[in-house]
């Protein structure tokens, strides 16, 4: 299954939407996506954003051996780009470790 997170921009055919990260992480949880493309700003912060499932994927890979289905960021603010990037390099590193 190809998961994309966003709440304004419509959701390309074949991917299921997810509005909240909760959304996002339940359907990771299945162990049954491969693919997830990731918004950060969701409309409202204190529910979550993007960078917020890129954290529980980051936990995931580190302690618990998840494999992380491939990661694709769409977001338009860059600065929160550029942080959820680096999350992605981080979680890139503790799969390099595992080998």
């Amino acid at each position: 299954m190809k998961v994309y997170l966003d709440d304004e921009r419509a959701t390309p055919a074949g991917w299921v939407a997810a509005r909240w990260p909760e959304d996002a992480i339940a359907l990771l949880q299945t162990g049954q996506v491969t693919d997830i493309s990731l918004d950060h700003d969701l409309g409202d912060d204190l529910h979550g954003t993007g960078y917020d499932v890129l954290c529980w994927i980051e936990e995931a890979v580190a302690t618990r051996g998840f494999v992380p289905p491939r990661i694709s960021i769409h977001s338009a603010n860059a600065s929160a780009r550029r942080k959820m990037e680096l999350a992605v390099e981080r979680i890139e590193r503790f799969l390099r470790q595992r080998r």
